[in-house]
């Protein structure tokens, strides 16, 4: 484990937390506006403490910057938080204060080409007992795979063989309620797999800790637990364990689905809301224009889902009514930051968020890329 030297690779901690002020920019990860100013240093404010509270929009610090293409973000049970970037193939592991980042892991055999490299990150649920991490990444090998490892030891594959591409590769990773490892993954540019119960491509995939289909999935022996996706990368649970999913779509409609095992949302034969073919497909909660959208990452806080917009630059916060249905979606942010890849609640109740301005379709400005944290109000 060894401190990264903030002078070669740019991250730095700004003593403590910085309040932003407005700065302004917008895949599948595509668009982009124009910067405008830089984050304002303000005096460090108390950090929020109940995990209860929701998250203060209007409260926005800076914990860290020069970040290169943050990705997977997961908390370990200490408060500190696992940043992945996605072509460096670095893990970073960040204080819940923002102290750091400090570099704790390079992931093996990583593919950074287009929209893959070094994605998801999910910590078992099991951590304190285990110290096991788990990694999602369009490999050298020429697929996409999970490994799993302990900080500063040698990486152990789980699950291989999902097709990668230059885009569609899903990635977001994360355990469920039920202690399962759930995986999003894309159709890799190929739509007829989506459709194909026997591929692990354009699904949501149930898996045990050892990379096994989970016992209870739709099919036996199948570690896929929904099919018809085109390119997941947002995963999160509600209170009651309902699975919501974000979703590109094409060219029209993104989506943000309610998970249901065995069912079918449809792609490439449906875009959005285009009917359910007597019930064979499930339509969304909601879609939005492409341009407003490209959603990566979801959380959920409360009665409210947080979706990180990258070509809509703009996070979109959607009221959940509790029975699985979902009230009128707003923005927030619209310009502000620029790209938002991913978003996670931490163990303080504060939201984390992070930027993509430096993946190559976004504006860089100062400090990209960068979390932003808002505190529990």
């Amino acid at each position: 484990m060894k401190p990264i030297d903030p002078g070669v690779r740019r991250r730095t901690v700004l003593g403590g937390l910085l309040a932003l002020t407005a700065a302004g920019c917008a895949d599948d990860d595509q668009g982009g506006a124009e910067p405008t100013s830089s984050p304002t240093p303000v005096e460090p404010s108390p950090s929020a403490s109940d995990p209860t509270g929701a998250p203060d929009l209007d409260g926005g610090q800076e914990l860290v910057r020069g970040l290169a293409v943050p990705w997977g973000l997961a908390f370990l049970p200490d408060g500190s938080a696992l940043v992945s970037e996605r072509g460096t193939a670095d893990i970073l592991r960040v204080g819940l204060d923002g102290s750091g980042p400090e570099q704790v892991q390079r992931i093996e055999g990583v593919r950074a080409e287009g929209e893959g490299g070094l994605l998801g990150l999910a910590v078992s649920p099991d951590y304190e007992a285990d110290e096991l991490v788990y990694a999602y990444f369009a490999s050298d090998e020429g697929d996409n795979r999970i490994v799993r490892f302990r900080l500063g030891e040698e990486q152990e594959s789980v699950f291989t063989g999902i097709a990668a591409a230059g885009n569609h590769n899903g990635g977001r990773i994360a355990f469920g309620p039920d202690s399962m490892l759930y995986a999003a993954t894309g159709d890799a540019g190929d739509t007829s797999l989506s459709q194909d119960e026997n591929s692990p491509n354009g699904k949501i995939l149930r898996l045990t800790s050892e990379g096994d289909a989970a016992e209870g999935n739709p099919t036996e022996g199948s570690p896929v637990w929904t099919l018809g996706h085109r390119n997941v990368q947002g995963l999160a649970w509600d209170a009651d364990g309902r699975l919501y999913a974000s979703e590109f779509g094409q060219n029209a409609l993104d989506e943000l689905n309610l998970i249901e095992a065995g069912n079918n949302y449809g792609w490439p034969e449906v875009e959005g809301e285009g009917g359910t073919d007597d019930g064979r497909f499930t339509d969304p909660l909601l879609t939005w224009p492409v341009e407003e959208a490209s959603p990566s990452g979801i959380a959920i806080a409360g009665d409210v889902l947080y979706m990180a917009a990258l070509r809509g630059a703009r996070l979109w916060t959607v009221p959940l009514n509790g029975d699985g249905t979902v009230g009128e979606p707003a923005s927030r942010f619209e310009g502000e930051y620029g790209r938002l890849r991913t978003v996670a609640v931490a163990p303080d109740g504060a939201l984390w968020l992070t930027t993509s301005n430096t993946d190559g379709r976004g504006e860089v400005r100062d400090g990209d890329d960068r979390i932003i944290r808002f505190p529990a109000g």
